[in-house]
């Protein structure tokens, strides 16, 4: 199975895309609950739809699944001045 055939291509709505992003920060059902203003079973729901849309198993896939499409410039770090220069994979 090719990589981009692996998820669903389906797209999450705002609400599933603002509980996506809760359980990826590691937040459990009953604090994403409390976060949208719903309830834990509500939440239960969501990731049911989330994980059928997106062809996910379960919240360790779907964390991956939202990492992956974060801009690049959340996922690196920047460098303050004067501290050790990063390597790039292309020296080794």
């Amino acid at each position: 199975m090719f990589p981009h055939e692996r998820y669903g291509n389906r797209i999450p709505s705002e609400r599933e895309h603002r509980v996506i992003e809760l359980v990826a920060q590691g937040l459990k059902n009953r604090d994403v609950a409390q976060a949208i203003g719903t309830t834990e079973h509500v939440v239960k729901n969501y990731l049911r739809v989330i994980y059928d849309k997106l062809g996910l198993w379960n919240r360790v896939e779907l964390a991956l699944w939202y990492e992956s499409r974060r801009p690049s410039a959340q996922l690196h770090p920047v460098m303050p001045e004067g501290s050790a220069q990063w390597i790039s994979p292309a020296t080794y």
